[in-house]
């Protein structure tokens, strides 16, 4: 379970056209998305398919993971 969502979940929210807007707390990313037109936080190692999902729920996508 050493694997990182991160890179494939960076990849779904760009296709979305959800976007990184800025260097947040410690290795937490801050992205927005035009789907919810919200901003919502993307952690630099997502170990855990539960979080990568809950991530995609707040950019307002399908989960898949």
């Amino acid at each position: 379970m050493g694997i990182s969502f991160t890179p494939q979940l960076k990849k779904m929210l760009v296709d979305a056209g959800c976007y990184y807007e800025r260097q947040g707390k410690g290795d937490h990313e801050i992205w927005y998305s035009p789907v919810t037109e919200r901003r919502f936080v993307v952690d630099s190692s997502i170990k855990s398919r539960h979080t990568a999902n809950a991530v995609l729920k707040q950019a307002g996508l399908p989960k898949c993971f």
